[in-house]
């Protein structure tokens, strides 16, 4: 559809010169469109940064508020977290967009999703109760995931996801999780199946006999994210 070769090529185009630098003119001329036609389709420039913002901040508050739905505050932690870093990625090139200009994130409405969206990500990611100690290192991490995804942002973004992630562990004080070498790939996205079937029987048996998933974790080398994700499937 011509909108969305439009929105492409802003996309391109503003992450490339900056926002500003960039002319409703130069937009047409890349799709191969008059100005006028452009403007049948977009009434404004700010229609078209809106319509390229709105699926990250969406998403963005989406997986956040799917992980405040969980009871367990470590898997209220790393749903953040991990969402936190995969919405990032999915949008990479809008937030290179972004911070290419970086007045437009002190732009209504676009600077005020953003403030409350890190806000929520921030005190999930510190959790319930947490002091000042928790709640700095906390904002540490939530800072620490979408910086690599701009400054890295022709990496594999599966190689790219778990270093982001090694990082964020480090921060908490857990241990980065191992990388298996020449196993099958799991089916999200390419991550490792770091457990097999046997292991996650006897996680799973363990949860059940009222092993915490921290003590289970350390038992089978892996992080505790990797365990609820199998005592939930």
């Amino acid at each position: 559809m011509t909108s969305e070769r439009i929105l492409e090529a802003a996309r391109v185009l503003f992450a490339a010169r900056g926002y500003r630098a960039t002319s409703m003119q130069a937009i047409a001329d890349e799709v191969g469109l008059t100005k006028a036609a452009l403007y049948y389709h977009f009434e404004s420039k700010e229609e078209i940064l809106r319509q390229l913002t709105l699926p990250l901040l969406d998403e963005l508050e989406a997986v956040l508020a799917q992980a405040e739905s969980y009871e367990d505050a470590e898997e209220v932690r790393w749903r953040a977290i991990e969402g936190y870093v995969d919405v990032h990625l999915r949008h990479r090139h809008t937030l290179t967009m972004l911070v290419k200009d970086m007045t437009l994130l002190v732009q209504a409405p676009i600077a005020d999703r953003f403030r409350t969206v890190i806000a929520l990500a921030n005190d999930l990611v510190a959790g319930p109760g947490s002091g000042l100690e928790q709640r700095v290192r906390a904002c540490q991490v939530v800072a620490g995931l979408a910086d690599p995804v701009v400054l890295f942002r022709d990496e594999p973004a599966g190689q790219l996801r778990s270093l982001i992630l090694d990082g964020a562990r480090a921060l908490l004080g857990e241990p980065a999780v191992p990388r298996a070498r020449g196993r099958a790939r799991g089916r999200n996205g390419g991550r490792h199946a770091l457990l097999t079937g046997e292991q996650v029987a006897q996680a799973r048996s363990l949860y059940e006999q009222g092993c915490g998933a921290e003590e289970i974790a350390a038992r089978f080398g892996v992080s505790r994210a990797t365990i609820y994700r199998h005592l939930k499937n």
